[in-house]
């Protein structure tokens, strides 16, 4: 567990995701869809029940390649990012993950915090060696966070992302965890 305190006040803990959280966590992923276009999901596209996100985050929580951490501001879930690390014996050391955040908490060193926080996890675990993530080619903010914290850009996927009929590039970038 980590804490954050924001400028005007507030404190944020960082945590790993229990069972329990299934319910905000649903309230959050219909929320972030409409907040930006940098997502996978738009508004209404992502359709998880509760019971079903509890499955989701009870593997999360007993897998040793697998790590789903919260920001949260009391009860209320204000950022999360997601891991998962490759299911067979060739690939488990490795993985992709997604960070999110709603948009009143951009800017504010939240996001950076739990890349680090995974970072760090990767680290101490016995099977993660390399993190990788996809990145829309037009996200600056995003992909200088990613370089700044020692990500490296390691190909181009275009036309991934098609919002509203226009087709937007993917960088895909990695970090060797050694």
């Amino acid at each position: 567990m980590k804490t954050i305190p924001l400028k005007d006040g507030q404190t944020v803990l960082l945590r790993e995701s229990i069972k329990s959280d299934a319910s905000e966590l649903v309230d959050y992923l219909q929320k972030i869809g409409s907040e930006s276009d940098f997502l996978t999901f738009g508004p209404g596209e992502l359709s998880v029940s509760v019971s079903d996100e509890e499955a989701i985050l009870e593997e999360s929580y007993t897998a040793k390649n697998k790590i789903m951490l919260l920001a949260l501001i009391g009860n209320k879930v204000i950022g999360c990012l997601h891991f998962t690390g490759g299911v067979r014996a060739r690939t488990r050391h490795t993985g992709e993950f997604g960070v999110s955040l709603l948009k009143n908490y951009w800017d504010q060193g939240i996001g950076t915090t739990m890349v680090r926080e995974l970072i760090q996890w990767a680290k101490d675990s016995s099977v993660i060696r390399k993190l990788n993530l996809r990145v829309r080619s037009d996200n600056d903010r995003a992909i200088f966070v990613y370089e700044k914290l020692g990500f490296i850009q390691e190909g181009l996927i275009t036309r991934e992302f098609c919002i509203s009929g226009q087709f937007f590039d993917c960088i895909y970038m990695g970090l060797s965890i050694d």
